[in-house]
């Protein structure tokens, strides 16, 4: 990346300065690191689900032998109905899922590293970001860094205004318009509303911007200690919409510089 600094702007979206950019930014694209980072992330949250062992076999039910003309499955005493048997009414399961599995997945913390230091380096490509679907039309600069001032909005129309004067608010938009209530019985699960995944905002401290991003839909704001791949790479795709801070934008290197 030939490009050394980057424009610092107002909240009326306008350049008030320069900082440098990390060396974290010349980092490769490596888009299968990222994927396995954040799947291993997401393994995390994984709930470990099995059945009873004695499900299905619950039963007095015993084969009858052979030499009756019928087939020598478990049946009920007393009558002809099949049971314990896998593919009988009631019957056991065939391979049943087991809690003991092994469902969390694990890879090096160097590993981890660089697919953190790749999903950085991805939101300063203006053509990273544009291929996943965000609306940059209106985006002054990749990567976008405002003044901290930034922080200390405490109010979600504050943080509205703000993301309309940088450009940011097209994005937020496209985000509202792909709200649908999704269809199945996932919608009775938790998992009623699907929409597209929007910005992030990245802090250096909370000082109540994090709560004020809250209702605004396909905002995520976090602080820079908390930043990690699958906030930076939703669904295993780098190259999100970012807005950093000026003070956590200068602590880029401190925390993912380095090997």
């Amino acid at each position: 990346m030939s490009k050394r600094s980057a424009k610092i702007f107002d909240l009326k979206g306008k350049a008030t300065g320069k900082t440098n950019l990390s060396p974290v930014f010349k980092t490769p694209s490596r888009p299968d690191v990222i994927k396995r980072a954040v799947i291993a992330i997401q393994s995390h949250r994984f709930q470990p689900q099995g059945r009873d062992p004695f499900a299905g076999k619950r039963t007095t039910a015993e084969s009858r032998g052979t030499g009756l003309g019928i087939a020598r499955v478990s049946r009920i005493k007393g009558g002809q109905r099949a049971a314990f048997i896998p593919f009988a009414v009631g019957g056991r399961a065939t391979h049943p899922p087991m809690s003991e599995k092994k469902i969390e997945k694990r890879i090096p913390r160097k590993e981890m590293r660089l697919a953190l230091r790749s999903a950085v380096a991805a939101t300063a490509s203006k053509e990273i970001v544009s291929s996943r679907g965000h609306v940059i039309d209106d985006i002054p600069d990749f990567p976008l860094v405002v003044v901290d001032a930034l922080e200390r909005l405490r109010r979600t129309k504050e943080i509205e205004e703000a993301f309309i004067q940088l450009g940011v608010w097209p994005d937020v938009y496209r985000v509202r318009e792909s709200r649908k209530v999704r269809a199945g019985k996932g919608k009775r699960r938790g998992r009623r509303v699907k929409q597209a995944v929007g910005p992030l905002l990245v802090v250096n401290q909370n000082e109540g911007s994090l709560e004020a991003t809250r209702n605004i839909p396909g905002v995520d704001a976090v602080t820079i200690n908390n930043l990690n791949v699958e906030l930076l790479a939703p669904g295993t795709h780098p190259g999100r919409l970012v807005i950093w801070t000026n003070s956590a934008f200068e602590r880029i290197d401190e925390l993912f510089g380095g090997r």
